[in-house]
């Protein structure tokens, strides 16, 4: 066996084959080259030749030494004819090493190209993606991507442009942007077996790759493409085709996509890593049309940002639609988005995790007249207040500073007063506006230092009143006045409360308590 196999090859690190350096040497030109230099410098029965970046690793060169071994003959098909062509190439298999040479053999197969099928086509695309650099620099994946975009036009029912990269005649033109107003084209389901990096070749043949892509049917298609491809470390490989997406979608706008389906675009391509522009160009446009937006557009995912939901995300579009939209022109739009806004406050408000400033954030970016009544807001603060017990007065303060009281209605304000998360001042504030509003009643309260009369003054609007007031509408002032004068004296039990407690602390100061005797030493 060793007068047979008398050369030991490393393949790419991987796999070592034991095989005659005669029968190598007669078809393989590089290697033959090879051998001979290695034989100057060292001992290969011994140590063997290593060779590194083969295409196709061990895989490949088995199909080599198969076809050295079988007197220059071996099966060519469609699935194994880019890597034959590509290992014969790296070891020079060519007429000069011999008459039978296997470069020859897999050139004169590949002519056959634009005969193929659209299966076949696919087949051997797909077989160049575990040595693509090398396939790329022989030019197959150039020729394999003209043919499948032959098949494409030929087979489509749209108009075509000529292409510079594709010189083939059999190649009659490529997609044009108005080609077809589907959503999916029959192709984009059979092209997602391929890798990242070949799609990539596809849209830079047709000149549409990155910043370059202003063609709908392509756009449709990479989205179609990222939403079928797996979620893996592998994300990042995906970049490139997610912002050729985006700028496809921001240069049609409005036209070809609505506020819902620029959501799922977003979700579809935030999954892979988008660029800060692309990201602020999506949110650019969906901010615009943020008064089409649904409920579950906004529930966004938070990603590890400090909630359940992507709170910041929602307070950008708010702030991009307040930028763009005239609020004299456009208040009905406000009040559109003013609903959605109060919806999306009831809906994050249980979330434990969620930091009052957030919360505040959205309540407040939207100014008083996209809402024509605060009660959504009070309950959204309400069910915020019961999710986050430990608040302290004043964070419960600032939280109710939200609400325009003289928006809210009298059933809200009713139940605001008797709400024990309220602080007691925010409900006087907001029973003394809703006072003013109705012809009833304020409260003033004067410094609370030394001994203070406390006083519920009552002020008499002098205005005409046309209206005749029901017997139901005066009970409710009558018992909205009743809530006050209670709250006022909870108050003020409460700062008496506040006073003792102070001057019981002020005694302790100047009288501390006897400290017991220290106990004696034992030596």
């Amino acid at each position: 066996m060793s007068d047979t196999c008398d050369l030991q090859l490393h393949i790419n690190g991987q796999h070592t084959f034991f095989l005659s350096e005669r029968v190598l040497s007669k078809y393989c030109g590089k290697l033959r080259k090879i051998i001979k230099q290695e034989k100057r410098r060292t001992q290969i029965r011994n140590s063997g030749i290593d060779i590194n970046h083969f295409p196709g690793g061990p895989d490949g060169f088995e199909l080599v030494s198969r076809f050295c071994h079988q007197n220059g003959t071996i099966p060519i098909s469609v699935s194994n004819v880019c890597l034959l062509h590509c290992c014969a190439v790296f070891l020079g298999m060519t007429e000069k090493a011999s008459r039978f040479n296997l470069v020859l053999q897999t050139e004169q197969f590949l002519e056959g190209v634009f005969y193929w099928s659209w299966n076949e086509v696919l087949i051997s695309l797909k077989s160049c993606e575990a040595f693509c650099s090398y396939a790329e620099s022989c030019g197959l994946i150039e020729k394999l991507l003209c043919c499948l975009l032959a098949k494409i036009a030929q087979n489509s029912d749209v108009s075509v442009s000529s292409s510079s990269s594709c010189s083939s005649p059999e190649t009659p033109g490529l997609i044009s942007p108005t080609s077809s107003r589907k959503s999916h084209a029959w192709w984009f389901q059979d092209l997602t077996v391929l890798s990242p990096r070949i799609i990539e070749h596809f849209l830079r043949a047709l000149g549409s790759y990155g910043s370059d892509n202003s063609n709908l049917v392509l756009t449709r298609f990479v989205l179609h493409y990222l939403r079928t491809a797996p979620h893996s470390n592998a994300t990042r490989d995906y970049g490139g085709l997610a912002d050729t997406a985006v700028h496809g979608v921001v240069v049609m706008g409005k036209t070809a996509f609505s506020c819902r389906g620029l959501f799922g675009v977003l979700r579809v391509v935030s999954g892979f890593g988008i660029s800060r522009e692309s990201r602020a160009a999506m949110e650019r446009l969906i901010g615009g049309m943020l008064d089409q937006a649904k409920l579950d557009d906004l529930l966004v995912c938070g990603g590890g940002n400090g909630g359940v939901y992507d709170v910041n995300f929602v307070v950008r579009l708010i702030r991009l639609f307040a930028h763009y939209c005239d609020v004299k022109t456009s208040l009905d739009k406000m009040k559109k988005v003013g609903q959605l806004i109060d919806m999306y406050l009831t809906e994050i408000g249980p979330d434990p995790s969620l930091k009052m400033t957030k919360f505040v954030g959205v309540a407040e970016s939207l100014p008083d007249c996209a809402r024509d009544s605060f009660d959504q807001v009070y309950r959204a603060i309400d069910i915020y207040l019961q999710s986050h017990p430990c608040l302290s007065l004043e964070e419960r303060s600032r939280l109710c500073r939200c609400l325009n009281y003289h928006k809210l209605s009298l059933e809200a304000c009713k139940d605001l007063a008797k709400n024990p998360r309220i602080p007691p001042r925010i409900a006087i504030q907001a029973l003394a506006s809703q006072g003013s509003n109705a012809q009833t009643s304020e409260f003033v309260n004067d410094d609370c230092d030394g001994n203070t009369n406390y006083q519920l003054v009552v002020y008499k609007n002098d205005q005409d009143c046309n209206n005749v007031e029901t017997e139901s509408s005066v009970e409710d002032k009558e018992e909205m006045r009743v809530n006050l004068e209670k709250m006022q004296w909870r108050v003020v039990e409460l700062e008496k409360v506040c006073r003792q407690m102070k001057g019981q602390m002020a005694k302790m100061v100047k009288h501390p308590p006897q400290q017991n005797k220290p106990l004696p030493r034992f030596c």
